[in-house]
C-alpha cells in the first residue's frame, strides 16, 4: 500500500520505519523530553519500554507494572500513566509510582485506558472494561462496580473525578483540539469486531462539562483506538491498517499504510516533528512536517 494524499504533511522522502520489536501488545506511546527518549506500553507483557532514538537501542524500563496502558505528560513534566492492573492514574518520576485517583466516589473504576491533562492541570481520562476480562491478558478478571464505561475529569483542586461522558459502548482513545473547546474520544465498542461504533466523536468543553456530542469521523477499518492533535487541530488516529489524518472538520487528509494493527500515536523526538506509531509488536517512525499541539497558555 501506498501512502495516500496529504503528502505535504510528510517531509520530503518520509518512509515508515520499524524502530523496535518484540511487544506483544505495543501501546501508549509518549515522548519524555526529560530523558530524550519514546516511551511505551507493552501491555500484555507487562512492562514498560523505552527507546533511544541517538542510539537506535530499546531497553526495559520498568517490568511487572501492573499492565499500564496509556501514557502522558503532567504540567510538571512527570508522566501520568493508566494502570489496568490497579484500576487507577498514577504518576511515575524515575520509576517512583504513586497513585493520583483510583476511585469514583466509593467505587474503583474499570480499567483507565487512555488520557490528557488540560491547561490548568484537569485530568482527563477513559475507563473501559478491557483490563477485567477473564483472560487476564490486561489486568486482573474482575467486575466493573459503577455499571457503565465512562470517560472521568479529574479536578485539580479537590482531585475528585467527575464523569464527563457516559453516552458511550467504551471510550478509549481522547485528545483535545488546539484551543481546548473541543474534546475529541473514540469508541471501540467491540474492540476490532465490524459491530464496534468505529468513530470518533466531539465533545463541545465548557466549564468541565462536555456538551453537544456528535461524530467527528468514521475509522475503518476497524475502529479508532488512540490518536493525537497537531498544531493545525488535525487528528491523527490509529486504525487496524494505517494511521489516518483528519482536518478539523473530520474530512480525510492522509493514510499512512502500516503492516500492523496500530494502537497509538504520538508525536516527538528532538525537534517535534516524528511520529511515533505503536503497531501490535512494534514501535515504528515517519517524519512530519508538523508538531503536536500546544497546551494553551491560562
Amino acid at each position: 500500500m501506498d501512502i495516500v494524499d496529504g503528502d505535504t504533511l510528510l517531509a520530503a522522502g518520509a518512509t515508515l520505519e520499524r524502530v523496535a520489536t518484540g511487544s506483544e501488545w505495543a501501546e501508549g506511546p509518549c515522548w519524555v523530553p526529560g530523558r530524550d527518549r519514546l516511551r511505551w506500553s507493552d501491555v500484555v507483557g507487562d512492562r514498560i519500554l523505552e527507546f533511544d532514538p541517538a542510539t537506535g537501542e530499546t531497553a526495559v524500563y520498568a517490568e511487572h507494572v501492573e499492565f499500564v496502558n496509556g501514557r502522558t505528560l503532567d504540567r510538571d513534566g512527570s508522566v501520568l500513566q493508566c494502570s489496568h492492573g490497579l484500576r487507577r492514574i498514577e504518576r511515575d518520576r524515575d520509576c517512583v509510582v504513586e497513585p493520583v485517583v483510583d476511585h469514583y466516589g466509593s467505587l474503583r473504576f474499570n480499567s483507565p485506558n487512555d488520557l490528557v491533562v488540560d491547561s490548568i492541570g484537569a485530568i482527563w481520562f477513559s475507563d473501559p472494561p478491557y483490563g477485567l476480562h477473564e483472560s487476564g491478558r490486561e489486568g486482573h478478571p474482575g467486575r466493573p462496580e459503577y455499571g457503565g464505561s465512562y470517560v472521568f475529569r479529574v479536578d485539580p483542586g479537590t482531585g475528585e473525578a467527575d464523569a464527563v461522558v457516559t453516552d458511550m459502548v467504551h471510550p478509549n482513545g481522547l485528545a483535545f483540539s488546539p484551543d481546548e473547546s473541543v474534546l475529541y474520544v473514540a469508541d471501540t465498542g467491540y474492540l476490532w469486531d465490524d459491530r464496534a461504533p468505529g468513530w470518533i466523536r466531539a465533545y463541545d468543553v465548557v466549564d468541565g462539562h462536555c456538551l453537544r456530542p456528535r461524530v467527528f469521523a468514521e475509522v475503518r477499518p476497524g475502529s479508532a483506538d488512540g490518536f493525537r492533535v497537531d498544531e493545525a487541530g488535525r487528528v491523527w488516529s490509529s486504525s487496524k491498517d494505517a494511521v489516518r489524518v483528519y482536518s478539523p472538520e473530520g474530512e480525510p487528509l492522509l493514510v499512512i499504510p502500516v503492516p500492523e494493527t496500530v494502537s497509538n500515536v504520538t508525536f516527538g523526538g528532538p525537534d517535534g516533528h516524528d511520529l511515533y506509531i505503536t503497531a501490535t509488536t512494534s514501535l515504528y517512525r515517519i517524519r512530519t512536517t508538523t508538531r503536536a499541539a500546544a497546551r494553551p497558555t491560562r
